[in-house]
């Protein structure tokens, strides 16, 4: 065990007042907390700062600001532009002139309808300098989507672009959001569109503005100053799915999420000023606010903003090269795209032409990384790959291997320890804590650590509800277990526990049998009605580029989960796929794939990053049944 790891972590849970107090030290506050923690006003009440101000000018007051702030890698539209502090500063001023010349004010919304381009990150921390409240929505969300957003936020601006670009596709953005606005039942009062060469949009509406005209036409305008925000102030409100339809709003104050994620980048990723940090995400994701934005430029550290995909863009080696050319100290990715590099590249070819550079360490998080995916990449690589896990409502990671702590005790198929501020506990349906390697419901002690929400947008209810079941804890919604090591091992929403028979199974455990087998590139397993034995597993599987799938490969597949579980796990069908349904974070759409077995009406998501790959699936599944 790394004492810097237990020392931390037993400070956090015995004193975290004290904790928190000493962390929050690395945030210039405009008028200091008068504490850590008030239970009926969260973390750092009394304190005021400015995020943006913590972010950009703080760094240029104390002379960094030649410094590389931002660096902008588009092989989408092969573009690579690099902005210092100074510069990122004022971009993020001209940004906030212009909002404020159309009214925006603190606690005031902006819906921010932007791909992955410089100037969405110039409006987040625009918006973040005026104290007005962000709201990051996928560019590409589907009109009705994105209209719920509008009505549930309220916001008085929307910003956008003429158009985004997935790898080979251009999606127009202004159609979408002429259709949202006709849903919608809030009237935003401007619309403001920031024109790209690939595709350009017509601005004719009596509410529309052209960015660069706006831009022009405040050019003489004073940048704003930082204003002044309480630490329980919102910064953002981050949108998740929520179960009945309509999104769930996670708000992140001010005062934890800049305390949380200066720590984090420290202690957990191992990176500070100077050092050149890629979390390779979209800001449409909790990841892209806390790791491509916010927590790298708070520490004044060098932020990558990627626009392109793992692969095709234009080949299975454009992370490697990325990271190479811009001398990434600690990587960040999902473990979806490491499969599908993997499949594209089974030998890592590119890897071993190219290298990883000065690179450190490789994060994964978003989706659970399965033993097969870390073995390949720390084989192919020779760094360690460190899985950890965290949720939109956390906003900053609570199981990891600390490695800027020296802790780099790794178990493949486990998330790795509690992070400092993070007391965990498995939990039965009873509530009474299980035995070491028992599977239950993972929970988390209250109070949250700084950084977590402590509401939901227009619905307190809502967020209450995630403390109901277990008094005094924060129920996670996954399933997993706590090994007799300590190891945190996450096997899964609670949901995709099934009972075959009488016999509760984990679809997590069996998909992680699969995932190792000889010419797996991804793979998902799921729970589907019997009407004899209640539910039975069932397997989708990918093969890697190049395998050959042969009809005895499915029936390795089976008989892989039956050598391992027993007859038990009754898993009888396994369908060799093209693709799987996944967000465009990564996430495999499991409940759409239950549907599709189930044979149940569904309607492609608005998250969805392939639309064609349902389709497939239920055709797939029907030459199957027929």
């Amino acid at each position: 065990m790394s004492e810097a790891y237990d020392l931390a972590f037993r400070e956090s849970v015995q004193d975290p007042e004290q904790f928190w107090a000493k962390a929050a030290q690395a945030i210039d506050w405009v008028s200091p907390p008068a504490r850590a923690y008030a239970p009926d006003t969260g973390w750092f009440p009394g304190g005021t700062l400015n995020t943006c101000d913590n972010c950009l000018d703080r760094h240029v007051a104390a002379g960094r600001g030649e410094a590389p702030a931002l660096i902008y890698d588009s092989p989408a539209t092969g573009t690579i532009r690099t902005y210092s502090y100074t510069q990122l500063l004022e971009q993020t001023g001209r940004v906030a002139a212009m909002l404020a010349a159309l009214g925006v004010g603190q606690g005031d919304r902006v819906i921010i309808y932007m791909p992955m381009i410089p100037e969405t990150v110039f409006a987040m921390l625009a918006c973040a300098r005026l104290g007005a409240i962000h709201s990051v929505v996928f560019g590409g969300f589907a009109p009705l989507e994105l209209a719920k957003r509008i009505d549930d936020a309220t916001p008085k601006v929307l910003l956008t672009a003429s158009c985004g670009i997935e790898g080979a596709r251009t999606i127009a953005y202004k159609p979408m959001v002429d259709e949202a606005l006709q849903l919608a039942h809030h009237q935003i009062e401007r619309v403001v569109v920031c024109q790209r060469d690939t595709l350009r949009a017509a601005i004719d509406g009596p509410k529309e503005l052209d960015w660069e005209t706006l831009r022009a036409a405040t050019a003489g305008d004073p940048v704003p100053a930082p204003v002044p925000v309480a630490s329980s102030d919102p910064l953002y409100i981050l949108y998740t799915s929520g179960t009945t339809g309509t999104p769930k709003g996670v708000v992140r104050e001010n005062g934890g999420h800049a305390v949380a994620l200066a720590w984090s980048m420290k202690n957990i990723y191992g990176i500070g000023e100077g050092a050149t940090f890629w979390a390779a995400s979209d800001v449409g994701w909790v990841v892209g606010h806390s790791y491509i934005v916010y927590a790298p430029l708070l520490v004044g550290a060098t932020t990558v903003l990627f626009e392109g995909k793992p692969v095709g863009t234009p080949d299975a080696g454009t992370f490697w090269r990325t990271i190479a050319r811009h001398g990434v100290k600690t990587f960040f990715t999902a473990p979806t795209a490491i499969r599908a590099i993997r499949k594209e590249d089974p030998d890592a070819t590119f890897l071993a032409e190219i290298g990883t550079g000065k690179c450190e360490a490789v994060f994964l998080a978003g989706e659970r990384a399965d033993p097969a995916t870390i073995g390949w990449l720390e084989e192919k690589s020779g760094l360690p790959v460190i899985d950890h896990w965290w949720q939109t409502e956390l906003g900053w990671p609570a199981i990891a291997s600390c490695f800027a702590l020296g802790d780099l005790r790794r178990k493949r198929g486990s998330a790795g320890f509690p992070v400092p501020g993070f007391a965990f506990a498995v939990l039965d349906e009873s509530g009474q804590p299980v035995e070491p390697g028992h599977s239950g419901a993972v929970v988390i002690r209250e109070p949250l650590a700084p950084g977590a929400f402590r509401t939901l947008w227009n619905n307190h209810a809502g967020y209450a509800k995630n403390f109901a079941t277990f008094e005094g804890w924060y129920e996670t919604g996954d399933a997993g277990f706590i090994d007799d090591e300590g190891f945190v091992h996450i096997m899964g929403r609670t949901d995709d526990i099934i009972n075959v028979a009488g016999h509760r199974l984990s679809t997590g455990q069996m998909e992680q049998i699969v995932a190792g087998i000889e010419g797996v590139a991804e793979c998902a397993v799921i729970g589907a009605d019997d009407a004899i034995k209640g539910m039975v597993p069932i397997a989708f599987v990918v093969p890697r580029t190049g395998f050959d799938a042969d009809a005895a490969f499915e029936k390795r597949v089976i008989a892989a989960v039956r050598a391992e579980l027993g007859a038990v796990a009754a898993l009888k069908t396994a369908y060799i796929a093209t693709g799987l349904p996944k967000t465009r974070s990564g996430k495999i759409l499991r409940n759409l794939l239950r549907k599709i077995v189930n044979g149940e009406q569904w309607v492609t998501p608005p998250t969805i990053d392939d639309p064609a790959v349902p389709a497939a699936l239920q055709a797939l599944v029907g030459v199957r049944e027929a």
